[in-house]
């Protein structure tokens, strides 16, 4: 099979969650210990970071792999879903791994893949660890796919663990309360191993530290660390921040490639992860944290997080999908009163859409979409929302046509947002 065959191969023959959904989850790490076995347990032979969260651990983990490249250490990433191609899924570096790589590993394990029968993401999280363990990476940053404690990923032994934060997302698979949640994310935390929070809610602080307790793993709230003191951030291009280290006192300035205001608590967790990786035999600089705030697109080949697409009128995507994320995301279009709005939006049928769509002002312009993916609410459905909420909105089949429309009704200090779903945003050409 070429690489092309192998995609499709992988595809059809395997459970995957874009194709239908909580089906494809297997709640339990047989298929994977046994998988990994068979493998010789290659997630045992490099230094790996745990990240969690219902949001932020996409960004967060780019941000530690940007942080240990420009610290010099052959840092691997493996991250999920993919935007354009599979391979975005393991990188070194930042650089995806070959699709020779991809084609032998899945040639070599046909009869795995055939004994076993696992789903996509079990297989993918093999395939992470089979290949930074054959490039003899120093250090992996490790992205749960899903919750935590049935995760695939979570058959590893990291010397860190990081969770970003808790939302209420995933419920019919993860519970129905914040503290459920946050008891399925804590599930990473490891016998021993230093653990650090970026973001909690009340509800959540003692499911943290309840854990962390009975596992004997030093836990660290980022907000009992640092603060931020003062923040600056342009037209959706940059986002400067003074962070004070409560223990010390001290002020450092920070820029970072990421934007929009919800990275603010990711980079407090961060640099509370590199503060503790430097504490566990780990030497990352100031300046090199620094660099890898400010470098991690360069560095890791990040997209669909607050990217820009053009200006005049401003045009920004953003992979944020569920009702914690877009709040935070809509506070922006507060601050923009004397521009138009534009949403071009899209969604799966999981999510409270009537909850997200009464987040963003009513008066604004709507462009529905629909994408590729049976979970897509299709343009009836669509239309349903945009009633029941009287809002003004046009219907789509894909959402690059939606883009071209919104252009053409857009005039040059207007705002367009793209979003709602990762599937939507995968889909925009060029990205």
């Amino acid at each position: 099979m070429n690489y092309q065959e192998t995609i499709r191969f992988l595809y059809d023959k395997l459970p995957a969650f874009q194709k239908i959904g909580a089906k494809a989850i297997n709640p339990k790490l047989f298929n994977i210990i046994k998988l990994c076995d068979r493998l010789g347990n290659p997630q045992n032979d490099f230094k790996s970071i745990h990240v969690a969260g219902t949001n932020g651990k996409g960004s967060s983990s780019h941000f530690l792999a940007s942080i240990l490249y420009e610290a010099g250490y052959k840092t691997g990433l493996y991250t999920s879903p993919h935007l354009k191609d599979y391979r975005e899924r393991f990188r070194i570096n930042g650089n995806m791994a070959p699709e020779s790589y991809v084609n032998g590993f899945v040639e070599q394990n046909l009869d795995l893949i055939d004994e076993i029968k696992p789903s996509f993401f079990e297989l993918s999280v093999a395939l992470a660890f089979k290949y930074f363990s054959d490039e003899k990476v120093d250090i992996a940053v490790i992205e749960v796919g899903l919750g935590g404690r049935f995760d695939s990923t979570n058959i590893i032994t990291p010397i860190l663990s990081l969770i970003t934060n808790i939302g209420l997302d995933h419920q019919e698979l993860l519970g129905h309360t914040l503290e459920k949640i946050a008891f399925e994310k804590a599930g990473i935390i490891k016998e021993n191993i230093p653990v650090v929070v970026s973001e909690y809610q009340d509800e959540t602080h003692m499911v943290f530290k309840e854990m962390a307790m009975a596992k004997n793993a030093p836990i660290t709230f980022a907000k009992d660390r640092f603060e931020i003191t003062e923040e600056h951030s342009g037209e959706g291009i940059a986002l400067e921040l003074s962070i004070r280290n409560k223990t010390n006192g001290e002020i450092k300035r920070y820029n970072s490639g990421l934007t929009g205001s919800y990275q603010k608590s990711n980079i407090l967790g961060v640099i509370t992860a590199a503060e503790a990786l430097n504490g566990i035999g780990l030497s990352i600089s100031g300046q090199q944290l620094s660099d890898g705030l400010l470098h991690v697109i360069k560095n890791t080949s990040l997209k669909g997080r607050w990217q820009v697409l053009g200006t005049q009128p401003l045009m920004i995507c953003d992979t944020g999908h569920n009702e914690h994320a877009l709040k935070i995301t809509t506070r922006h279009f507060q601050s923009k009163e004397s521009s138009r709005c534009h949403f071009i939006l899209g969604f799966v049928k999981d999510k409270d859409v009537n909850k997200v769509i009464g987040l963003f002002p009513a008066d604004a312009r709507f462009y529905f979409c629909t994408f590729d993916s049976f979970r897509a609410l299709n343009k009836d459905e669509l239309r349903r929302v945009a009633d029941e909420n009287h809002l003004k909105a046009n219907y789509f089949d894909n959402v690059n046509d939606a883009i071209q429309n919104a252009r053409e009704h857009a005039g040059p200090e207007d705002f367009i947002f793209i979003g709602g779903s990762t599937y939507l945003v995968a889909e925009i050409n060029n990205l």
